[in-house]
Order: C-alpha cells, then sequence, then structure tokens
C-alpha cells in the first residue's frame, strides 16, 4: 500500500462498527444453535466435531468482507504525478568576467579568479531557466561562450577561465561592457541584464566606460557591478619565478569604487563590494533574488484506482459465508 492514498477516508470510521458487531455475535451466539434440554448428560462424551469449532469462523468471513466493503468506499488509489515547467518570461544573463593578471591576487581563498569562478558556477546552476553567456576581459574582450540555455557549455566555460597570455594584460572595463552589451542588445527577453566584475581600475582599451554603460541603458539592459579585492593590501603576482610560476608581494589594492557606481546607477542595477569569499557568495545570491524568472508549472495527475480489489474480496468471502451456512452448516446442531 506505498503511495497510496484514499479519495474518501472518512468511511474508515465504519471500522468503529465492527467491535460492536462483535460483542452482538457474543451475545447472541447462543441463540443462534438449537438446544436440547434432557435431565442428565452424563451418557454424552463431551466432545466437539470440528464443524463446531469452525462455525465461528462464518462470522469471521462476514467481518473480513465489511471491511473490504469500507477499504473500498473510501476508495484507494495511488497517484503518478508528472510535472511540466516553463520560462514565460525568462531572463538573459551575460557575466563579464576580469582575467587580468591581477585577479591572481590571493585576497580571497586560493585567489579571486578560482574564487570567483567557483560561486560563478553555482549561480548557474540556481538559474535553470535563463539563458547565460560569458565574455571575458583584460586590456580587450571576447566573447567565450554566447548567450545559451545549454547550462553544462556555460559552466565548462567558466571552468576553463584562466590567467593566459591570449589577452594583453590590463583592465579594460569600458571593452568588457560593451562586449558583453553587444551579446544582449538584439536579446528578446523579458529582462537583460549584465554581471560586471573587475578588481582594479579602467587602463586599457578604447572605449570609456561610461560611454559603454549609456549604450546599455539604450537597449534597456541592467548592469551589476561587482569589485572584487579585500580593503587595504594583498599579494599580488608581479614577476614570473624562475619555475614557470608567479612571484608575489604585498601590494595595495586598488578599485574604481565611483566609477563601478556610476555604471550600476546609470542601467538601474547595483554595486556590490565582495572583499571575501563568503561575501562573493552572497553577493550572488543577492542577485539571484533581485533577478526572479516567472515560471509555470503544470502538473499531471494520473490515478490508479485499487478499490477494485476490495469489492471483489469482499463478494468472495459474502460468497463464501453464504455457501458455507446453507450447505454444511444448514442443519447444523
Amino acid at each position: 500500500m506505498k503511495d497510496v492514498s484514499f479519495l474518501n477516508p472518512e468511511f474508515f470510521w465504519l471500522f468503529l462498527l465492527l467491535p460492536a458487531l462483535v460483542l452482538w455475535q457474543i451475545w447472541k451466539r447462543k441463540q443462534q444453535s438449537a438446544t436440547l434440554k434432557i435431565s442428565s448428560v452424563k451418557g454424552f462424551k463431551a466432545r466437539k466435531s470440528l464443524l463446531a469449532k469452525l462455525k465461528p469462523f462464518l462470522f469471521v468471513l462476514r467481518l473480513l468482507a465489511l471491511s473490504s466493503l469500507i477499504i473500498a468506499m473510501a476508495r484507494p488509489r495511488k497517484v503518478d504525478i508528472s510535472s511540466q515547467t516553463k520560462s514565460t518570461k525568462g531572463i538573459d544573463i551575460v557575466m563579464a568576467i576580469d582575467v587580468s593578471g591581477s585577479m591572481l591576487a590571493k585576497d580571497l581563498s586560493p585567489n579571486r579568479m578560482e574564487a570567483l569562478k567557483k560561486v560563478a558556477e553555482n549561480f548557474v546552476e540556481e538559474r535553470p531557466n535563463d539563458r547565460i553567456g560569458i565574455v571575458v576581459y583584460a586590456s580587450e574582450a571576447y566573447t567565450k561562450t554566447p548567450v545559451t540555455s545549454d547550462k553544462a557549455i556555460v559552466q565548462q566555460a567558466i571552468k576553463s577561465i584562466k590567467y593566459d597570455n591570449v589577452l594583453q594584460d590590463g583592465t579594460g572595463i569600458g571593452m568588457g561592457l560593451t562586449t558583453a552589451v553587444n551579446r544582449l542588445k538584439d536579446s528578446k527577453a523579458k529582462s537583460k541584464v549584465i554581471i560586471l566584475m573587475t578588481d582594479g581600475v579602467n587602463n586599457a582599451g578604447f572605449i570609456e566606460p561610461e560611454t559603454a554603460s549609456q549604450i546599455a541603458k539604450e537597449y534597456g539592459i541592467k548592469v551589476y557591478t561587482i569589485g572584487i579585492g579585500t580593503n587595504g593590501n594583498a599579494l599580488f603576482p608581479y614577476a614570473y619565478a624562475p619555475n614557470g610560476g608567479f612571484l608575489f608581494k604585498m601590494m595595495p589594492v586598488e578599485i574604481d569604487v565611483n566609477l563601478l557606481q556610476t555604471i550600476a546607477r546609470n542601467t538601474g542595477g547595483k554595486y556590490f563590494r565582495a572583499s571575501s569569499n563568503s561575501k562573493l557568495e552572497s553577493i550572488y545570491a543577492a542577485i539571484n533574488k533581485l533577478e526572479t524568472t516567472e515560471i509555470q508549472e503544470l502538473k499531471f495527475y494520473d490515478y490508479d484506482e485499487k478499490y477494485r480489489i476490495f469489492v471483489w474480496i469482499a463478494g468472495v468471502l459474502i460468497l463464501l459465508e453464504f455457501s458455507l451456512r446453507n450447505t454444511i452448516y444448514r442443519s447444523f446442531i
């Protein structure tokens, strides 16, 4: 009876009648058998036959039949629920990620870039009904993944982000923002959002960030800006080590907060500061709540009625009790 529900469970109250029927049967038992009065029974051997011992079984059959009928009236059934969800008003999101050398700074664990990648992957996982794209930028920018609903592709693109020599080092915030706008400008989505992440100041590229934010505003694109880095000093890479790795030294953290606030304000977004791993996670959680997608869920119920078997059981038991009472026990004393 696993996963079985009852349409009319109120009929189970009828089970309270069964103890009353048992008491009635015990009280009326002597009147249901023929009696013979004699002066003495010393000449009779007191020994009940097997049929006499089995006669109460007729009443048990009747109780079982009534129990089966009560269960049948309660309408047991199994419910198979299947659901389909679809986004009625989806959101297109582009994450513009700074991949300059300063993203290897170790004020976040293990560094800014790896911390960001982990949180960005979780963010994608929690947006199953939206389309997401990835833009990376340093002194220049390019689209790593166009806006797509295939979350596996987006997550793989995020995992593969690393600091390399593909882009000349530097921080071209305007370049990254413009490239992201270009991916969204023709979108027909209800809402278009850019999450712009950087850890420095604009020092490269030929497009000013303010100009890029005005273009975003014209296309109805909202920009959330995130400044990544602790307050004060952090370990920054400054040169290559003989083994091919990086040498680090303490340097001041510089983030153009005014610029990021201006971009967010011009486009109707918000500015956030991620000074730690936990703060970065909470920022993405906040954006996830701010940008909600309307979801329509359709549920389909398939009912498998189970009452018929109990009706059959009751019928068989009643027929068996009726047959025994009118055959073997018909003239039984």
